[in-house]
């Protein structure tokens, strides 16, 4: 009996697919569970796999079209079973513009874990959060690159640079194994820090836009710039939002960040990752902050699921880094590099980047002082991070030079009043301020 081939939810709020490539061809045999075609979602690039055994007869999608939901977009059958009804019953579908069955739907997206409330890491988590003019918040953006550069390594494959260049580019977020060094031997030194941070690429993630002699280009939208512009309609216009800044004093954070980097490299730390542990320590003591609005009340998280966005050329995506309160600074460090990366390879399970409770985005590494983020929905807050920067501060008999950043926090109102905001910005003040306590 023939096999339908479905547009299947392969993630929670995936309502749109765009077959990006077809793995199999018409006439190749099938075995269920083999993946068929390459989906892009509306956050990933998943594989749909086959639900039957048989011979797939029939491709009634072409690549890189797009289909809703529930359609169907090929046939796998016995090599000899007449399929026409089936083909016939496609194109009429196609034609008259009907939608896929209800049920079809459903069923898909259950098989996908469609819910709104975060479960376990395991479990599809729900809708992740997603800011501003990104599509999602910033935690740890997309890592700028020059090209292709080859590292610098010696040593038995461990990468050569200089302690003043690894220490900038800490600072800065920057991937020491996609800089190119100048320095002896290939050593990455402080020039090449500097012109990494200077490239273009680190001001923003590139646009696939081709170069031609037309006064203009109409570049189709991805299915995750589609989720994006819906999901920012949903929370700017919507959401009653008011703004908190507040600006604290890194100085203990430098001098924790140095001790703990000479104690070897399993113990560096970036203060993105420091910020983070300091957000996820916070929201557990503010579990009001750590919430959702769910129209008819406001569920309240006793576990903290930190979403960080990631910069990628197609947007923004928001990991998740579960029960981050209960993670050392370093398990952070290490769950936020290894996310980054296969966000912007577009390799995220949708396990990985649904279910937050909060979310942050940083784009100090950009250069960025201050700015405010959109509030992903159903979350009720998400605190945007500045660059870390030198300030002079007066101090007794003259002047002093603070390392100082500055955070500004989104707040929905109809969940968060102003005191409640500022009471968890005094918590994250006295975490960040006196990063100690975040060791205990």
């Amino acid at each position: 009996m023939a096999t339908k081939i479905f547009m299947e939810a392969l993630s929670p709020t995936m309502e749109e697919g765009r077959l990006v490539k077809w793995l199999k061809n018409e006439g190749d045999a099938v075995k269920s569970g083999e993946p068929l075609a390459e989906v892009e979602t509306d956050k990933a690039i998943m594989e749909l796999v086959a639900r039957g055994d048989g011979v797939l007869r029939k491709r009634l999608v072409g690549e890189n079209e797009s289909r809703p939901v529930g359609s169907l977009v090929g046939v796998i059958a016995a090599p000899d079973e007449n399929i026409d009804a089936l083909v016939s019953e496609a194109g009429g579908a196609a034609a008259g513009g009907a939608k896929p069955p209800a049920e079809v739907v459903a069923k898909t997206q259950e098989s996908a874990g469609a819910t709104s409330v975060p479960q376990r890491p395991a479990q599809s988590q729900g809708e992740a959060s997603a800011p501003p003019e990104q599509k999602t918040p910033a935690g740890p953006p997309a890592i700028p690159t020059q090209g292709q550069p080859s590292p610098a390594s010696g040593n038995g494959g461990q990468l050569r640079s200089s302690p003043l260049a690894r220490r900038m580019a800490s600072d800065r977020g920057l991937d020491l194994s996609q800089v190119r060094g100048s320095g002896p031997g290939g050593r990455i030194i402080k020039r090449d820090v500097e012109s990494a941070a200077a490239a273009p690429s680190a001001a923003q993630p590139s646009v696939r836009v081709a170069r031609t002699g037309a006064d203009y280009e109409d570049v189709a939208l991805t299915q995750i710039r589609k989720t994006i512009a819906k999901r920012l309609a949903e929370s700017i216009g919507p959401i009653p939002t008011f703004y908190l800044t507040a600006e604290y004093d890194l100085t203990r954070v430098t001098e924790m960040r140095a001790a703990m980097a000479e104690m070897g490299d399993e113990f560096k730390v970036s203060v993105n990752d420091v910020l983070m542990k300091a957000v996820a320590t916070a929201l557990s003591q503010h579990p009001e902050v750590n919430a959702h609005w769910l129209g008819d009340k406001i569920r309240y998280y006793n576990r903290v699921h930190l979403g960080m966005a990631v910069a990628t050329p197609d947007g923004l995506i928001v990991p998740v880094i579960f029960d981050a309160d209960q993670k050392r600074m370093r398990e952070i460090s290490r769950e936020a590099k290894e996310l980054a990366k296969r966000a912007r390879e577009r390799k995220l399970k949708p396990e990985e980047y649904t279910g937050s409770t909060f979310s942050i985005s940083n784009l100090g590494m950009f250069g960025i002082d201050q700015f405010t983020a959109i509030i992903n929905p159903p979350e009720v807050a998400i605190l945007a991070i500045g660059t870390a920067q030198d300030v002079v501060v007066p101090a007794a008999g003259g002047t002093a030079v603070e390392k100082r950043v500055r955070v500004t926090m989104s707040c929905d109102h109809r969940a968060v009043d102003g005191a409640v905001g500022a009471a968890f910005l005094q918590t994250l003040r006295r975490l960040i301020e006196n990063p100690l306590m975040l060791v205990f």
